[in-house]
């Protein structure tokens, strides 16, 4: 359903309204997208009426302060969260209109996800965890498996690492992992909360390089981030205040 996207080359361009053009149709769509939670406090409105668009082979940075709704638009965009109100579209899935049998599915196809604490399952090798994610959707063989996690692996620099268990290896190896996990099924889209979060300033750089180099192999990523220098790196930046893109809206 993807390849007509990355069918397509182009190094992209700045819009005057501020968005990044690369040529190609919107990957991901936002459409007055809310999103209320209730609280004993009464209601509350993480994200108001988001209107947004991202292209492929983007590289976009949420930044905002802790409450802003980073979280809340990353988790929507891969249906974690479903919007109250609003559209979510991913290439030509509607993503909020998908019964959570599908949704698990199509998500495990379609987004790697990143998480801060890398929550990688202790129980099992490294190699393991990245092979998870291909068994939980029937993708390839056992060999193919196994392989295609060496290769992943491989690109992270974790080879060397594969038959040891999470707990054995340093958190910014652990979160080299869990990158490789999140591609393993060779997913359009990266999202990634906080991945730098737990790690030191040069491990954390090391991270983006990698981000940067699945962006021009085409890849799209999303990071959710406080570093501002970091934040630097990427084709546009989202600001969010109070559940709203104020800045670099599509």
């Amino acid at each position: 359903m993807f390849k007509h996207w990355f069918e397509q080359r182009g190094n992209g361009t700045m819009e005057p309204n501020g968005r990044y053009s690369n040529g190609l149709a919107s990957l991901i769509e936002l459409r007055q997208v809310a999103k209320t939670y209730q609280t004993a406090a009464g209601t509350f409105t993480a994200l108001k009426n988001i209107d947004l668009e991202v292209s492929p082979r983007e590289f976009v940075a949420v930044v905002g302060k802790s409450g802003s709704g980073k979280s809340t638009l990353i988790n929507v965009i891969t249906g974690i969260d479903r919007p109250t109100a609003g559209e979510v579209l991913v290439g030509d899935v509607a993503v909020h209109g998908l019964s959570e049998g599908n949704l698990a599915a199509w998500r495990g196809r379609t987004v790697g996800v990143i998480f801060q604490f890398f929550q990688l399952l202790p129980t099992l090798t490294v190699i393991e965890n990245v092979m998870l994610p291909m068994d939980f959707c029937s993708m390839y063989s056992m060999r193919e498996r196994e392989e295609r996690a060496m290769c992943l692996l491989e690109q992270v620099e974790m080879t060397d690492q594969a038959h040891k268990l999470p707990t054995a290896v340093s958190g910014g190896q652990q979160q080299r992992v869990a990158i490789a996990r999140a591609l393993a099924n060779d997913p359009p889209i990266l999202v990634a909360d906080e991945p730098t979060g737990n790690l030191d300033s040069l491990t954390a750089r090391s991270v983006f390089d990698l981000f940067e180099r699945l962006v021009d192999e085409g890849k799209t990523v999303l990071v959710v981030t406080h570093d501002r220098d970091l934040a630097r790196r990427v084709t546009r930046t989202l600001v969010l205040v109070d559940g709203e893109i104020v800045n670099g809206q599509a």
